[in-house]
């Protein structure tokens, strides 16, 4: 009889010890706060970050939307000028650490990242380019991007190239060129030209200046077939009253990008500029590249993708 009771005890001690856990978690007061509050499906919360984020950054970028700003883009190819547009989207999300992806559930070692995906669509002649960039910036305190991808699509063909920040820089790139083919190969770490329009939303005052070493964006290197290395690099940065100019110069290259942004936070990303040698042969010259703010959209877009929504892509200019 006494062990029975015992038992009973034990049972109630039990379930008791569940319902109270189960209430501690369901009206934590700084749920929210501890975990992202925007990761584009909403499924997979992560810790908040480590590194210490001003309130308004927070407010800013864990409000559940992402920040969508059209451009109106006026592109080099080929030796000749394409007019098109061109798209940002910053928004953060928990980044599975050791796969590198995503994360879709919850983890301790989720990496809570601020991701920019931009796009740029242009004509050349009768057929179209399609481009996008992607890079996942930590905000835990590290100062290198976890990882970067690009890809082409346009009639000739197809190119991608991935870099992943481990021990290593892990670089994997397929191109339809036979002189580049598939490559995976891996190399010293290095800044990416790709982390830094990141690095700019983050805090540019930690942005790189003086004489360094860095990979320029994988659209640049792909579309123009040089090797995929880190190339002697200047950086500069310029503040003009309300706009900052950052300006990265490869000697080497003869090439020269200018971003310019808000000086104050949020540092919206109001434009660039990027001087290269455009076209092979007897039509290569020096030509500039230049894209210009049309719009900006504090949206949760992934939930807006029935045709009731296609009307906010006019307030783009898109």
């Amino acid at each position: 009889m006494k062990r029975r009771i015992n038992f009973r005890i034990g049972q109630v001690l039990t379930a008791f010890a569940i319902i109270v856990t189960l209430s501690c978690k369901d009206n934590n007061p700084n749920k929210g706060k501890e975990m992202a509050l925007n990761s584009e499906m909403g499924d997979a919360p992560v810790k908040a970050p480590t590194k210490k984020l001003s309130p308004e950054f927070k407010d800013y970028w864990y409000a559940g939307e992402a920040e969508i700003t059209s451009y109106n883009l006026s592109q080099p190819r080929y030796g000749q000028l394409r007019e098109g547009k061109a798209v940002t989207i910053f928004v953060t999300e928990p980044f599975a650490a050791k796969t590198q992806v995503k994360a879709d559930n919850h983890d301790a070692s989720n990496i809570p990242v601020l991701k920019l995906n931009t796009t740029k669509n242009y004509l050349t002649g009768i057929y179209p380019y399609s481009i996008m960039t992607s890079a996942f910036y930590p905000l835990n305190g590290d100062t290198k991007a976890q990882k970067v991808t690009f890809s082409t699509q346009e009639w000739c063909g197809q190119v991608y190239a991935q870099v992943n920040n481990r021990e290593q820089m892990e670089v994997m790139s397929h191109s339809y060129f036979e002189t580049e083919g598939d490559q995976d190969f891996a190399m010293d770490h290095a800044i990416l030209e790709n982390e830094l329009w990141n690095r700019i939303r983050v805090d540019p005052e930690n942005l790189p200046l003086g004489k360094s070493m860095s990979v320029p964006a994988l659209e640049y290197i792909r579309l123009s077939h040089k090797e995929f290395k880190a190339y002697a690099v200047d950086f500069s940065l310029d503040k003009n009253g309300g706009l900052s100019t950052y300006t990265i110069t490869y000697p080497k290259l003869k090439r020269t990008l200018k971003i310019t942004f808000g000086t104050t936070f949020p540092h919206t990303i109001e434009g660039w500029t990027e001087t290269f040698v455009s076209g092979y042969g007897e039509n290569a010259q020096e030509m500039t590249s230049t894209a210009t703010k049309i719009a900006t959209l504090k949206s949760p877009y992934w939930q807006q993708n029935s045709n009731e929504y296609i009307s906010l892509r006019d307030s783009l200019g898109l």
